[in-house]
């Protein structure tokens, strides 16, 4: 394990929902848990086993740590191991602190050329990785994103740079869809009160054609009836959003036209891709950041996050260092 002193943690809408209800489906809030897991610090101390880190190290943390070496482990999928250790997710403590300790091996050290802040927004970053990547984004894809929210606008990032041709995204706020024009979305579309077969019907006539690829971010059951409308036939769906456990879907519209239908549990295998990726200047999750609090006004933080102010907000955790 490495002891690390927090720099830069992000508020995640999970974070909030913990906070606000306690519980995310299974998982349920029983003791005091501390939130906080995209997040990036600084290396004071390290294990005596420990060889690839030292002390003054900046670091990327991976927030989930498998326990135990199992199947899913061995084929490379750890994050589906069942005795996963996931910062704030019960009844595991997250990293919103002033110092915390993980495991080394979920540690990336990060250039001289990226920031803590970039360094901390991998991990909303990798969930566009995943998604874009079990979803075969590639050149010349044309894809569909429901939802502007900061993991719909990382997949615009991803999708565009993994090669999509057009991508085209909904949101009901105007000031998302302005965001996702800034990071590289084609064509947007501000929901009202469209039926979800009349979303799909816009969906198709921006891009020319129906997507390939639908990346749904939101978990809302229109939104997901509109995702199955809209992808392409022998196209694929992706479930990135979570909403409530049963939903009501066309699955006979998807069945008879081969749609298939994934899902992805959060990430895996992504961050040593995600820190080239921006070492290399091939993405800018940069303008994500609108808002930054230090850590003692945590408070303030969460209620302006649960406002829906901006897009991202981030926490800094080192007093004496309050730089992105």
């Amino acid at each position: 394990e490495v002891l690390l002193r927090m720099h830069s943690v992000g508020i995640c809408g999970s974070d909030v929902h913990y906070w606000q209800h306690g519980r995310i489906g299974d998982f349920v809030v029983k003791d005091p848990m501390v939130l906080g897991h995209e997040s990036s610090g600084t290396v004071v101390k390290v294990g005596s086993g420990v060889t690839h880190l030292k002390p003054g190290d900046r670091v990327a943390i991976e927030p989930g740590v498998p326990r135990e070496m199992d199947e899913f482990c061995k084929s490379g999928r750890y994050n589906l191991s069942p005795t996963i250790f996931f910062c704030a997710t019960p009844p595991d403590d997250g990293n919103l602190c002033r110092y915390y300790k993980h495991s080394a091996s979920y540690c990336y050290k990060l250039p001289d050329n990226v920031t803590f802040e970039e360094g901390a927004l991998i991990e909303p970053l990798s969930v566009g990785i995943h998604a874009c990547k079990r979803a075969g984004v590639t050149l010349g894809s044309k894809v569909f994103v429901s939802g502007s929210g900061p993991i719909g606008l990382v997949n615009v990032l991803v999708a565009k740079m993994m090669g999509a041709a057009a991508v085209v995204i909904t949101d009901l706020s105007a000031s998302r869809l302005q965001k996702a024009k800034e990071v590289g979305a084609d064509f947007t579309i501000q929901v009202k009160d469209e039926t979800p077969q009349e979303v799909a019907s816009k969906v198709e006539s921006l891009l020319g054609c129906m997507p390939e690829i639908t990346v749904e971010c939101t978990g809302v059951q229109a939104c997901i009836q509109a995702g199955i409308y809209a992808t392409r036939s022998g196209g694929t769906l992706m479930l990135v959003g979570l909403g409530p456990e049963m939903v009501t879907v066309p699955i006979v519209n998807a069945a008879v036209r081969e749609v298939d239908i994934r899902g992805i549990f959060r990430y895996c295998n992504t961050w040593p891709l995600a820190i080239s990726l921006l070492a290399s200047k091939r993405i800018n999750v940069k303008p994500l950041v609108t808002h930054r609090f230090p850590l003692e006004k945590a408070l303030e933080a969460f209620e302006t996050t649960k406002r829906g102010e901006g897009v991202k907000v981030m926490l800094k955790c080192d007093p004496t260092d309050q730089n992105p």
